[in-house]
């Protein structure tokens, strides 16, 4: 095509040696060769890292956009943010409800797809949910408890890995397992809405509020 400049010379392996090039403290000991032989590796950012808990995001809080074809659909036009999925939240359901679940994929699954597959099903070995510690200890769970997640849409279970990686007050389950693969035929899905969003008719099944406890064994009390 009569290209000359010197980056359409550049091999796969030139672009991404480029690519971890960088002066930021997080990209510190990221280098090609390891990268390579290990498949991956962590940023060098603290072990416990939120950036943004505390706020600091570069848009000003009183920012707000006003959309004027909001009033098509019988909406104020300006948004607003109504907190639904919150133990705060004086309803019935949060009342009862004391965690916010979050439902992300799996990294050895995309959603529900691939696992069913058996190299994907032998990485995640079984359904887990992540607590925080203060959170497991204030409902008797330890590590590797089984334990049922539920509200008053459903429940399902899974097992517990308790630390530090879901912060307090949110437990974290790893999905989206097929049901027939689970050890009760159940899954995250089971508590979570059918709810539309207001703008888009979207989804909203992403966050909700359940409750945890420890399961126990029958026989056992």
């Amino acid at each position: 095509m009569g290209f000359t400049e010197d980056c359409f010379r550049d091999s796969d392996e030139d672009i991404c040696r480029q690519a971890i090039e960088s002066s930021k403290p997080s990209m510190q000991g990221i280098e090609w060769e390891s990268l390579k032989a290990k498949g991956w590796q962590r940023l060098n950012v603290p072990e416990r890292f939120a950036p943004f808990a505390k706020g600091g995001f570069a848009t000003p809080p009183e920012v707000r956009v006003l959309q004027r074809d909001r009033d098509r659909d019988g909406m104020d036009p300006l948004p607003m943010y109504i907190r639904h999925a919150s133990p705060r939240s004086r309803t019935p359901r949060s009342r009862r409800s004391t965690a916010r679940h979050h439902l992300s994929a799996h990294r050895h699954f995309l959603n529900s797809s691939f696992a069913n597959m058996p190299f994907a099903t032998a990485e995640a070995k079984e359904p887990s949910l992540d607590m925080h510690v203060a959170d497991a200890a204030a409902r008797g769970i330890g590590n590797g408890d089984t334990v049922r997640i539920f509200n008053d849409r459903g429940s399902f279970t899974a097992r517990a890995r308790v630390g530090e990686k879901a912060r307090d007050g949110v437990v974290v389950a790893l999905s989206v397992w097929w049901r027939k693969l689970t050890g009760d035929g159940r899954n995250a899905n089971e508590v979570t809405s059918q709810a539309l969003t207001d703008i888009g008719r979207g989804a909203t099944f992403y966050d909700c509020l359940v409750e945890v406890e420890r399961t126990v064994a029958r026989g056992n009390g």
